[in-house]
């Protein structure tokens, strides 16, 4: 039987990471030419000379004499850790399959565990912004799903108190293999909530099949072509081949989530989600997601501590 070419390729090894990324001059390098690819740009006046000072690992325009660091306005800005370790960061983050706590994280990186989480949520948060801002295209399958809730309250399903909503989606292309995922956390499950999703996350001309889910119907509402296709619930609804790949996902993300995290805050739910379709729509080609993640993260402004505690999730 044949490997899969996507599952079993390469990725970027650690001792080729640190041959790129090894050093903080390296990364400082990196960071440099992903922000400036044209050559240095003052952004107070546009001027392109510019001299660099060393000592303060600042630039300073020829012309304006404003100075600028290379993580100014950007998710690193008024980082205290070395660049190095940031790429460290991103390097098992990014090219795990799974997931990577922020306990092990700290371990790993000898650093502070409060700073590895802080660490972790925003380089999640940079994940989330771009992929929020890539509507899924083409024959789209969609369902509900949820997220943890008490155990031991008598009540199951859609009913359990404590779950957290969140919308699966998954685009297919013209072959009907899974191209692009995204899984949003959602206040509820109201055709408020969908229109409101399907506006933002899915483009115009897309086709989407869902069950019968009352709320879904507003995704006719948005502009999309929509499909239902009553399933009746209980364990044969997920074999219906119509929803093969959202309810293998599901799966499949939840599997990593249980056996990974002890618990995750409602607040913080959006971007674990947000790391997982962020891998997995890049999954053809892990040798560039640092790079190409260090190319939005600087373009991603800063996010304070206080931002990161805010909820994100539709209403």
């Amino acid at each position: 039987m044949a490997k899969n070419k996507i599952q079993f390729q390469a990725g970027l090894s650690l001792k080729d990471f640190l041959a790129q990324f090894g050093t903080e001059d390296q990364c400082r390098q990196v960071l440099f030419e992903l922000r400036w690819p044209q050559g240095f740009v003052c952004p107070e006046c546009g001027h392109t000379g510019y001299c660099e000072l060393k000592s303060r690992k600042l630039f300073q325009c020829n012309s304006c004499r404003s100075q600028i660091s290379v993580t100014a306005g950007t998710i690193f800005a008024s980082t205290k850790l070395p660049l190095a370790t940031w790429f460290m960061g991103i390097y098992f983050i990014t090219q795990s399959k799974v997931s990577v706590s922020a306990l092990s994280l700290s371990k790993t990186l000898s650093i502070l565990y409060n700073t590895a989480l802080l660490m972790k949520h925003k380089i999640q948060q940079v994940m989330k912004e771009r992929d929020d801002s890539k509507p899924l295209t083409h024959f789209v399958q969609i369902d509900d799903a949820y997220w943890g809730g008490k155990k031991r309250d008598g009540k199951r399903g859609r009913g359990a108190i404590g779950k957290i909503p969140f919308v699966a989606a998954i685009s297919s292309n013209k072959q009907g293999h899974p191209d692009q995922m995204r899984f949003t956390q959602v206040k509820s499950f109201s055709k408020k909530a969908i229109e409101s999703w399907a506006k933002e996350h899915l483009a115009p001309g897309s086709q989407v099949i869902s069950d019968g889910l009352g709320c879904f119907s507003a995704i006719e509402d948005a502009g999309s072509a929509h499909t239902t296709i009553i399933t009746g619930g209980g364990p044969n609804s997920v074999k219906i081949s119509e929803f093969k790949w959202v309810n293998t996902i599901i799966g499949n993300v939840k599997k990593c989530l249980h056996g990974i995290f002890h618990a995750i805050s409602k607040k913080h739910f959006s971007r674990y989600l947000a790391e997982f379709c962020y891998r997995f729509n890049r999954r053809y080609d892990l040798s560039q997601m640092i790079s190409r993640l260090c190319y939005v993260a600087l373009r991603t402004p800063p996010m304070s501590k206080q931002l990161l505690r805010v909820a994100e999730f539709h209403t």
